[in-house]
């Protein structure tokens, strides 16, 4: 028998061994009706999603991010041509619920608007955080991009060091997490350290918070401001484990936990329970401390911020910056019930915080930071149009160091070695080549909302208010943003006092308590 047909029959031995064990098997029905052809929807199954992504679907179709969209990060990420030729192939006439940004044939002096492809822009905050409650180390954020928080362990130490790296090349601030500081968060960056409700970082042997141990870490960390977790918009109300398999040293570490043993965040924090608790525990932190201290939640029973906006009127203790997630967002894995059903999305959401603080007279008082897909221009936007002072991004920093939306991140094989422990991927990331990318595409986005601030009249995006958004309600229709969500003149625009200086700073000074960040370098 010749080799050729020595392989043959082996082949078919293994083929006939295959349909066997098909037929005898009880697990798949396909398989047992129709043997070894019943593999071939399996494979199609597990590769549907690159074929949708690269084959099959448009430019607008796929979630969360569209084709479109991803190309203008990764274009931006890289200082590449990001522009788009040929018109929308956005259906803006049947699209309800459609933003357009309404141009201003004349409007204040500003500054030349031509900026070229690579310039990076400095787009301070419009707000001095932590100024009105005169806490210590108040200060005015360098950028009003800033990077959301990815905690070390749900993204790799590489990824996490390439964020950080870029915060620094970028002048903004960079979110922890909630997984504590680790070394890859020491790369110049400066940070916010996000408390959750296991205290990882500034907790005891027994997982209760230590503020000794906070403040050990405050001193000994580039720490600007201090933000008390109660929710995201992934999985509000949801605990989390990070299996022990999971628990690397580097890890145990950072969060102050036991080696190779399951990481359970709470669902509820045990400081305080109630608004009441939690001002005195934010008085508590920034008395101690000396920073800026926040709360981050995703929006749903809007008892909580009645309750809290009611005693920061009456009492005068109070949060320095609001954090609001819509439903839309999510870096981390969650169950499918809360990524598609859980919290508002961040629109309506943050219109209804922002009102109560409004009503209550404590917006001026309060730095708004918005997240939730706002990584994009025309989402920043409405935005900055509804009050944000600033926008986090997260996913599309994530697509900016290498992210391809394999949609893997729950899985610990994300191919590109951002979302993943694994060795072999994480391998594969260079964090600083890809930290010039995160910077690139930071600046990018600024640039580009400076852009459209400029087009609405106003010299800063902080500055646009809601009657310069309309969003359409058919085909022949259309509300100005401001009606939409039940605004009063005014609301969203920061103090005429803010308004004043950050106008002034927009033509040529620098912001107060720093300079301009330096231009990340361009990279291809």
């Amino acid at each position: 028998m010749t080799l050729a047909s020595r392989a043959a029959a082996a082949g078919l031995s293994v083929l006939a061994g295959v349909a066997v064990r098909d037929l005898m098997q009880r697990e798949h029905t396909l398989l047992r009706n129709f043997p070894l052809v019943g593999h071939a929807r399996y494979l199609l199954e597990s590769i549907g999603p690159e074929l949708r992504q690269y084959l099959v679907a448009g430019n607008n179709e796929e979630r969360p991010f569209t084709r479109d969209q991803r190309r203008w990060v990764y274009a931006s990420s890289k200082r590449e041509n990001n522009y788009f030729g040929f018109g929308t192939d956005n259906d803006l006439e049947y699209t309800a619920g459609y933003p357009v940004i309404k141009h201003r044939t004349f409007g204040r002096a500003v500054p030349a608007s031509h900026v070229e492809a690579g310039q990076d822009v400095a787009l301070p905050c419009a707000k001095v955080m932590g100024a009105a409650r005169g806490r210590a180390l108040a200060f005015r954020p360098g950028s009003v991009v800033n990077i959301s928080a990815m905690s070390f362990g749900s993204l790799s130490g590489p990824a996490v060091e390439a964020l950080n790296r870029g915060a620094a090349l970028a002048g903004c601030l960079h979110n922890t997490g909630e997984g504590g500081v680790s070394r890859y968060h020491r790369h110049g960056g400066e940070l916010v350290y996000q408390i959750g409700t296991a205290y990882f970082g500034c907790r005891d042997e027994h997982g209760r918070f230590d503020l000794t141990r906070l403040k050990d870490l405050v001193a000994g960390a580039p720490v600007r401001a201090l933000e008390i977790k109660l929710s995201q918009g992934a999985k509000p109300g949801l605990g989390g484990v990070l299996p022990a398999a999971k628990v690397s040293a580097e890890i145990a570490a950072a969060r102050g936990v036991p080696e190779g043993v399951d990481c359970i965040s709470p669902s509820r924090h045990a400081e305080f329970s109630d608004a009441d608790s939690l001002l005195d525990w934010v008085e508590l932190l920034a008395a101690e401390t000396g920073l800026p201290v926040g709360i981050k939640s995703a929006v749903g029973d809007m008892e909580f911020w009645e309750e809290l906006t009611g005693l920061m009127a009456d009492t005068g203790r109070g949060v320095d910056f609001v954090t609001v997630d819509g439903g839309e967002g999510g870096t981390g894995a969650a169950p499918l019930i809360f990524t598609d059903s859980v919290s508002l999305p961040f629109q309506l959401g943050f219109a209804r915080v922002h009102s109560r603080f409004a009503r209550a007279g404590l917006a001026d008082d309060v730095v708004f930071i918005g997240a939730g897909k706002l990584g994009l221009p025309d989402n920043a936007v409405v935005a900055f149009a509804l009050g944000c002072d600033m926008v986090n991004v997260g996913r599309e920093a994530m697509l900016a160091i290498g992210c391809i939306q394999a949609q893997k991140c729950h899985a610990d094989t994300c191919p590109t070695g951002v979302a993943t422990q694994n060795a072999w991927l994480v391998r594969g990331l260079d964090p600083a080549l890809k930290s010039t990318r995160a910077a690139n595409y930071i600046g990018t986005l600024r640039r580009d909302l400076l852009k459209v601030a400029e087009a609405c009249g106003v010299e800063h995006p902080g500055l646009i208010d809601t009657d310069s958004v309309e969003v359409l309600t058919g085909r022949t229709a259309s509300r100005p943003l401001r009606e939409i969500y039940d605004y009063e003149p005014g609301w969203g625009l920061p103090s005429p006092a803010d308004r004043a200086a950050i106008a002034e700073i927009m033509t040529g000074e620098a912001p107060e308590g720093g300079t301009a960040p330096p231009s990340p370098t361009a990279v291809g």
